[in-house]
């Protein structure tokens, strides 16, 4: 392969010409049978042609800034295609050709990449991929022992599915590193040293705009027709989501599939509950005890569930690989200890510093702000009760319910005001890991999230006692909350991605028949860099932990919560499927064990469920009933009861292995087959040092 240096000048603009004079005409390539280079037993219709003759499947699409200086795209294109052994990624890459707007102003620096077969396979060995054996267990990839591995039949098989192949180019990317470079050539100002990653500095500095994998359409219309586009009762294609998307989306799907299955039993008990006891709150009791008792079990079977699927994705015992530092981490440099390299160092204590001088600070101002909304809410529901009861008509009957909606307006508002201000200040504390960086971002938010979403329910339950308005605005906020929610998820995003895609397809049809709906590749790769990111499932997560803590809180007032959760998670799945096939750009593949961090604040929610249920136990007048003349023997004998539930729960979730006995012992199997080689490799290197030495 011959390194690629870019041009300058009327022959430079010639060489650019060429190459996008080959690449325009290309159709989509059929990516069904694998990833690789062609002549490797792959066969797309129409693969991209790198600079050096080699054909190749387009994967991921690299854009650069339009105006970026062409010493710097020439030098990154060359460590792209240069050699490992040279400090290279050994990639094939080529330019995009123009569009069919292409008198329209485009940016023309969009590269595809791709890999030969091989590169692919020693890129699976290097990120640790799990793949199934041939004795039906998930082990460790290697080169040296791929054809015991089930679904290898050969070079260029459908071995690497093609999530897969993207994750591994994701992956030789991020690790290109700079080697004697102090700078990214023909930018001064944007500084290198030896070991840096040149690809999260060029994204830093936005030199690179965006980095992407290309969808693979005729698996997509599969998998949306599978998922959301027929109307089914069925579970979702769970492992084809794994597939297409990787695990860490598919485990989000998977959640929201067990969180909506575990609600039927409330649901079904809430429904007559709710027809049968409607004025009679001191019934509540009973639904508190089921709260109780089925906040703990579902975690827990989920947990179980969650561990039997990474099993089968292989994903439970993968190693985790190490952790380099965040795009946006800055530093004096400095050497890092354990790798060795030259990298920027920042010291912790001033990191901590802006943590609890600042940011904490700056939370806990915010958690005000949300209690003195919170008390303006109260004043206009004291308004609208005097206007109600001085004259009470349907009007003002409606009026009732004005304060709870704007009230659950504002909470959405200053929720996603706060998230961008969170953002910011975990941006400003420069924490190095990625993963460092998430945690203190999603405790911000959860943090500032519950006080805002549930002081004012805690403020009526436990201080105002009045359960009618603890019901009204438990269902004001729920449906009012779930409303917008769709509305900013689902129907936004899909007007804006029609808006454009009517655009491109307007473009396309000026030279293309109706008849004819494919898009050339030129076209598609520029249709999807226009589609907005799927930005993680953060979001997600923190809407269904807010649901989560809505139901296990306080349903027992309003037992037809669950059923308003049901129907909103059913309608979800649909919305969540369509945004991920039809309007985000696709997102890298993502090796998950679980749902990470979201596991410990669901937890953490059904803690304070027992004690909430409880403390509404302790409140009814049937408990009230035992004690007549001591309120503190009452209180004091809610507490005990309380925590000695608490110690069940815990002792609960200490007896109830997370991982299922079966998978144990797979797992203790592989384990004793690999000390077992290991053993057998050393006694050979032994034996054979024997016969040298004889």
């Amino acid at each position: 392969m011959k390194t690629f240096d870019l041009l300058s000048g009327e022959e430079g603009r010639t060489q650019r010409q060429k190459r996008n004079t080959e690449v325009a005409a290309l159709s989509t390539p059929n990516r069904e049978e694998g990833c690789g280079t062609q002549g490797e037993g792959m066969s797309p219709e129409t693969p991209s042609v790198d600079s050096s003759g080699s054909t190749f499947t387009p994967l991921v699409v690299v854009e650069l800034a339009s105006d970026t200086k062409e010493e710097a795209i020439g030098w990154l294109l060359g460590r792209i295609r240069d050699k490992q052994q040279n400090g290279g990624a050994e990639m094939l890459v080529e330019q995009l050709g123009p569009g069919v707007g292409a008198q329209e102003k485009q940016n023309p620096n969009m590269f595809l990449v791709g890999a030969s077969w091989q590169r692919l396979l020693s890129g699976a060995e290097e990120v640790g991929l799990f793949k199934e054996f041939s004795d039906g267990s998930m082990r460790a990839f290697t080169s040296n022992n791929k054809h015991n591995f089930k679904d290898y039949k050969g070079d260029g098989d459908s071995f690497l599915s093609m999530a897969e192949c993207q994750y591994i180019i994701k992956h030789e990317l991020d690790t290109l590193r700079a080697k004697d470079e102090t700078h990214v050539p023909g930018y001064t100002q944007v500084k290198l040293y030896p070991g840096k990653s040149i690809v999260r500095r060029m994204q830093s500095k936005g030199i690179l705009i965006q980095l992407f994998p290309i969808h693979e359409r005729e698996e997509l219309k599969r998998l949306s027709f599978s998922w959301y586009k027929k109307v089914k009762l069925s579970l979702q294609p769970l492992d084809d989501i794994r597939h297409y998307y990787g695990e860490g989306l598919a485990f989000y799907f998977g959640f929201l599939e067990y969180f909506t299955f575990a609600l039927l039993p409330m649901a079904l008990i809430g429904v007559p509950y709710y027809l049968f006891d409607w004025e009679d709150y001191d019934k509540y009791v009973v639904f508190a005890v089921f709260n109780l008792v089925w906040c703990t079990v579902i975690l827990e079977l989920w947990k179980r569930g969650s561990a039997s699927l990474a099993y089968r994705w292989g994903t439970l015992s993968r190693k985790r690989a190490f952790e380099e530092p965040r795009a946006g981490f800055h530093g004096v440099l400095g050497f890092n200890p354990v790798t060795g390299r030259e990298e920027p160092l920042y010291p912790n204590a001033k990191r901590q510093l802006r943590v609890y001088l600042v940011s904490l600070p700056f939370v806990l101002l915010c958690i005000y702000l949300s209690l003195y909304v919170m008390m303006i809410y109260f004043q206009m529901e004291g308004w609208a009760l005097t206007v109600h009861d001085e004259d009470p008509t349907f009007w003002t009957g409606i009026l009732l319910f004005i304060p709870s909606v704007i009230y659950a307006v504002v909470i959405e508002i200053m929720n996603l005001i706060y998230r961008y201000a969170a953002e910011f200040l975990t941006e400003w504390e420069n924490h190095r890991l990625e993963s460092s960086y998430q945690n203190h971002l999603v405790l911000k938010v959860l943090v500032f999230n519950f006080f805002n979403c549930f002081a004012s329910l805690f403020y009526i339950a436990f201080v105002m006692h009045d359960m009618v308005l603890l019901r009204q605005s438990l269902a004001t906020l729920l449906i009012t909350s779930q409303i917008l929610n769709q509305f900013m998820e689902a129907f936004l995003p899909y007007w804006l991605q029609r808006r454009r895609n009517k655009k491109m397809i307007h473009k396309v049809q000026k030279r293309r028949t109706l008849e004819d709906v494919e898009l050339p590749l030129a076209d598609q790769v520029r249709l999807e860099a226009e589609m907005s990111t799927y930005l993680g499932t953060f979001d997600d997560y923190l809407e269904q932990f807010l649901l989560f803590g809505y139901v296990s809180l306080f349903s027992c007032v309003y037992p037809l919560a669950a059923v308003l959760v049901v129907l909103n998670n059913i309608t979800e799945v649909y919305s969540d499927a369509f945004k991920m096939c039809r309007v985000f750009k696709r997102p890298f593949s993502e090796p998950a064990a679980n749902i990470g961090v979201w596991q410990l604040a669901f937890e953490a929610m059904s803690v304070i469920a027992v004690v909430t249920n409880f403390a509404l136990i302790g409140m009814s007048p049937q408990v009230k009933a035992y004690f007549p003349e001591s309120e503190t023997q009452l209180i004091l004998w809610t507490v005990a009861i309380e925590h000695g539930l608490l110690a069940i729960k815990f002792i609960l979730t200490f007896l109830i292995p997370d991982v299922p006995k079966h998978i144990q012992i797979k797992l203790s199997r592989l384990e004793f087959e690999s000390l077992e080689a290991f053993k057998k490799k050393k006694m050979l290197e032994a034996s054979e040092l024997r016969k040298v030495v004889q």
